[in-house]
């Protein structure tokens, strides 16, 4: 499905389990860079797969918090190929992340991959 030219992450990538959410925001590991948090568990599974969190306080407008998540998504499903490791995480998008333009954010989702790696 494609909305505003992004195409959106796959179905087999995206988490809609609230008890594995849950389960990851509690027990998983966490990277923080800039304005976003990634925080993921090791997954058995044949893909990876990932939820987005942009709460009220990032911004009290609906729209302005679902074309954040949009954009991550965006970012995530173009570069997922370059994904290190099978997990089940999620991106927690912090407040000042809609102040960042699209490159910006690139750049802060790829630190988050990058310290993944280590």
């Amino acid at each position: 499905m494609e909305i505003n030219g992004l195409k959106m992450l796959s179905k087999k990538n995206r988490i809609k389990d609230k008890r594995l959410i849950k389960k990851i925001l509690k027990k998983g590991r966490r990277v923080k860079f800039g304005y976003l948090l990634f925080k993921y568990l090791p997954s058995e599974e044949e893909n990876s797969k990932f939820a987005f969190i942009v709460s009220k306080k990032v911004s009290k407008k609906a729209v302005v918090r679902n074309k954040i998540k949009r954009q991550l998504s965006e970012i995530l499903r173009t570069n997922l190929a370059n994904f290190p490791i099978k997990v089940n995480g999620v991106f927690i998008a912090l407040p000042g992340i809609g102040e960042l333009d699209f490159a910006q954010k690139k750049e802060n989702l790829f630190q988050v991959l990058k310290a993944i790696k280590k």
